[in-house]
């Protein structure tokens, strides 16, 4: 029976957050990043869903590059995701959802699906799960239910939804009169005025079988291609790699275009759950705790006679005196000063540093691997200098390099090393040296995090100088 049908969350952790640089990157966006508070979107988002007695573990669809960030993020939470599915290329809503649906009909034919982007924000927790109960219900006549947010402004950075009548028979659904885009503030001012036009949330729940039934109807090689790359899929760890070859085949488009806006089974639930898609600064602004002159200031930041202001700093001190109405953010790389109404454009900025090459369009000093990060201090001809943490219990791999020596100071925990034929502990303030083609290993068997300082040198520092001979993550061997 639906109604003791758990319900099965997918998050789809696949964006870049562009609008929200110098923060969000490619290499890590958004969603991993804790903007809204102590935990990052993609932690918000699960810990929203972790009630058993509604909710079964999530399937979580992300980017290859970005897994181990999202298994730890979890594990941090203690939640056990059923599968992290690993998109080797980007196909939009349709696909990620496609691919979900298929892989839980394997094992269940009434599976129930809430789609969730990972960087949204929800202030009423509560509403939110009462109103997915509320569309776990109509779903037992293959309603594909989407939720619609009261609007409380005249807002052009979002599509809209026109409520219909109400459904029969589901108390708190309606049926769709249309899907709109982003209008013009004119359009908006008028849809705020009607009071029956409501936020396109981008999160929907339906049944898996009814999803895909509809997907076969109106965009069959969608489903063509997402069933061929799981059939071809392999188990990487703790990882689903659906097959590459097979799903770059498959049209890139969204649920809204692929299906909600052609099927005559769509609905909206209206809902008031304190929601933001934390899409660009000015929405960080809306949601942040402010000042008495309206500022929100994160971080290590002073400001003089500055009113309706965003100022943030990861990194160096900002301060600021006589200014309205902007966005400051500095991070340790780069520093963004835009006008809080300009806020949704800062992804040109991105296009233009990503057309002259500059690695901070993309890329953050802090890298983060598998078994904890490291971050260049400085770097000169023939030289480098790393900072180096190593989690508790982790390792890197057993590797050598062509080009470059090593040297490894500790700064607090312990490090056991392998060096060649040798094995030994340095403590805090040891050292030691790594030759060219030395097989070497780092390891953190400590209660502590492992923080060392490394110095590169050579002719070619390049991270690709890397020859892997055992790994703990799966991950191929380079050279």
């Amino acid at each position: 029976m639906v109604e003791t049908t758990k319900i099965t969350p997918v998050i789809l952790s696949g964006g870049s957050g562009t609008r929200l640089w110098p923060m969000s990157r490619e290499s890590y966006p958004k969603q991993l990043l804790p903007l809204s508070s102590d935990h990052s979107l993609l932690q918000e988002t699960a810990s929203r869903i972790n009630e058993p007695e509604q909710f079964t573990a999530p399937m979580v669809v992300c980017n290859a590059e970005h897994r181990f960030v999202v298994a730890e993020q979890l594990n941090q939470l203690n939640i056990n995701p059923q599968a992290i599915v690993l998109e080797p290329v980007g196909r939009n809503t349709a696909p990620a959802a496609a691919v979900a649906a298929l892989m839980l009909l394997k094992t269940d034919p009434n599976a129930l699906i809430l789609l969730l982007p990972s960087d949204h924000a929800i202030a009423d927790k509560k509403a939110f799960q009462r109103a997915a109960a509320i569309a776990a219900q109509a779903t037992a006549d293959d309603y594909l239910v989407t939720f619609g947010v009261k609007p409380d402004r005249a807002e052009t950075g979002y599509g809209y939804i026109h409520i219909g009548s109400p459904l029969k028979g589901h108390s708190g659904c309606f049926s769709v009169g249309e899907f709109v885009e982003k209008p013009d503030a004119p359009t908006a001012t008028r849809y705020l005025a009607t009071g029956s036009y409501y936020w396109n949330s981008g999160m929907f729940l339906f049944s898996a079988k009814a999803f895909i039934a509809e997907l076969e109807q109106l965009e069959p090689e969608i489903v063509k291609a997402c069933k061929a790359s799981i059939d071809s899929a392999e188990t990487d760890l703790d990882f689903v790699r659906i097959d590459e070859q097979a799903f770059a085949l498959c049209p890139s488009k969204s649920i809204d275009y692929a299906v909600m806006e052609h099927t005559a089974h769509a609905a909206v639930i209206p809902v008031e759950i304190g929601w933001n898609d934390v899409g660009s600064w000015g929405a960080l602004w809306d949601i942040g705790s402010k000042d008495g002159a309206n500022n929100v200031v994160l971080g290590d930041v002073s400001i003089f006679d500055t009113q309706n202001s965003y100022i943030r700093s990861e990194g160096p001190l900002v301060t600021s005196l006589g200014i309205e109405n902007l966005v400051v953010v500095a991070t340790e790389d780069a520093v963004l000063v835009a006008s809080k109404d300009r806020a949704q454009d800062v992804k040109t900025i991105v296009e233009f540093l990503k057309s002259r090459g500059r690695e901070e369009a993309t890329s953050h000093p802090r890298v983060y691997r598998p078994w904890g990060y490291y971050q260049t201090v400085h770097d000169g001809e023939r030289f480098q200098v790393k900072r180096i943490t190593v989690n508790t219990g982790a390792s890197l791999s057993l590797q050598l390099h062509h080009h470059r020596t090593e040297h490894w100071i500790v700064v607090n925990g312990t490090a056991n090393v392998r060096k060649g034929d040798d094995e030994f502990v340095l403590n805090e303030n040891e050292s030691t040296y790594i030759p060219t083609n030395t097989v070497h290993r780092l390891t953190n068997h400590g209660k502590v995090p492992l923080n060392l300082i490394e110095v590169q040198s050579g002719s070619y520092l390049g991270e690709d100088d890397i020859v892997r001979y055992e790994d703990n993550y799966g991950r191929e061997q380079s050279s």
